[in-house]
């Protein structure tokens, strides 16, 4: 069997073992939940919908970082690791949505839109936003809630004092930080000094996404399997980097990607508000009078195709997109450069550069 061969089946035991284990663990919540109330389905519903399927990108970083650190492909323990970011990261989903009031993820209803549509559907009293909102936030939690309790089922290796514990509460907590930090620059950037804007964004992607999107999963893969110490180094020299030009692509895509591979409507960053690296590079870098316009029409929701057309216009022309992409190469480089120093076998080595190659180089 050939590397390529091996890394694919490998990943496909992998995240099959991880769907299944997601759905029995879904499936005991449900019946838990139906001893409370029939009336909260709903809650778990919208769990596993969201779990189900993506990309497994943080639970696939974990169990190459796990393999790297002399891991075996058939433990029981990867596998729950994986369920437990899966369920962190269906989390911060939730929450996100209700934050960017996005109405859409993945192709279809984001979950506070889906609970806000059972109350129409229903013929409900009040307001069918606020309950959605209110259901999401609760569904958010509950989330969080089966993360912890999927991570702790891993046992020793995830005890209190574990590298690997440690690794799984910075995680939890640096993400929380870097979305304040991104709501905080949304509400506060109009009037904060536009001279520091690029690197407010930059710390904000670091936080809210790189680290945990790919610095904490490979690490706390590693952490599960006993690496020591310079080896998880070396994870993070590789992932931080690999994960600041994972969210600066995001971001591209938030403004320029095509609706029917991203599953978001074109635009919707710059109608949520989202001060990004791009952003910050084309206040910078645009002549003050589309600087100002930037800043006005920013955040607003009825930003309209032609309004989209406009700020893509300025961002090309100021030459923002030029420096993102030109900041995504000088990352990624940096990344790989890494990759090549790290002390793995073979097939860890070439699936962390195919994952690493697919992060920078995707269209949705």
């Amino acid at each position: 069997m050939t590397a390529t061969s091996r890394i694919a089946s490998e990943q496909m035991l992998f995240i099959d073992g991880v769907s299944g284990k997601l759905g029995g663990f879904l499936a005991d919540q449900r019946d838990m939940m139906a001893t409370v109330s029939p009336d909260v389905e709903p809650l778990i519903g919208s769990i596993s919908n969201l779990v189900t399927g993506g990309k497994r990108l943080r639970a696939l970083m974990c169990y190459w970082g796990w393999r790297g650190a002399g891991g075996v492909a058939d433990d029981e323990d990867i596998v729950t690791a994986g369920c437990a970011l899966e369920l962190f990261q269906a989390a911060a989903l939730i929450h996100d949505d209700i934050i960017d009031r996005s109405d859409t993820r993945r192709g279809g209803p984001s979950v506070h839109k889906r609970f806000s549509q059972l109350h129409e559907l229903n013929g409900w009293a009040l307001d069918s936003g606020r309950f959605g909102d209110a259901a999401a936030i609760l569904t958010g939690d509950l989330c969080l809630s089966f993360s912890e309790e999927s991570f702790t089922e891993i046992g020793p290796r995830a005890a209190s004092g574990s590298t690997a514990r440690r690794i799984f509460n910075v995680m939890r907590a640096e993400v929380m930080a870097g979305q304040y930090l991104d709501i905080l620059e949304e509400v506060a950037g109009p009037v904060r000094d536009r001279a520091g804007s690029v690197d407010r964004a930059k710390s904000i992607i670091r936080y809210k996404s790189a680290k945990y999107s790919m610095e904490h999963p490979l690490a706390l893969g590693g952490a599960l399997a006993g690496a020591p110490a310079d080896l998880l180094e070396a994870y993070s020299e590789f992932s931080l980097p690999l994960g600041e030009a994972f969210q600066l692509r995001d971001d591209v895509l938030g403004v320029f990607g095509d609706p029917e591979t991203t599953g978001k409507p074109a635009g919707d960053d710059l109608r949520e508000g989202k001060r990004t690296v791009l952003v910050g590079f084309a206040i910078n870098q645009a002549v003050a009078a589309e600087a100002d316009y930037v800043d006005r029409i920013l955040g607003n929701p009825d930003l309209g195709p032609d309004d989209v057309a406009s700020i893509r216009s300025i961002i090309v022309q100021c030459g923002a997109l030029d420096a993102t992409e030109s900041l995504i190469a000088d990352l990624s480089n940096k990344a790989f450069e890494a990759l090549e120093r790290l002390p793995l076998q073979e097939v860890p080595l070439m699936a962390l550069r195919q994952l690493a190659e697919a992060a920078v180089s995707r269209a949705s």
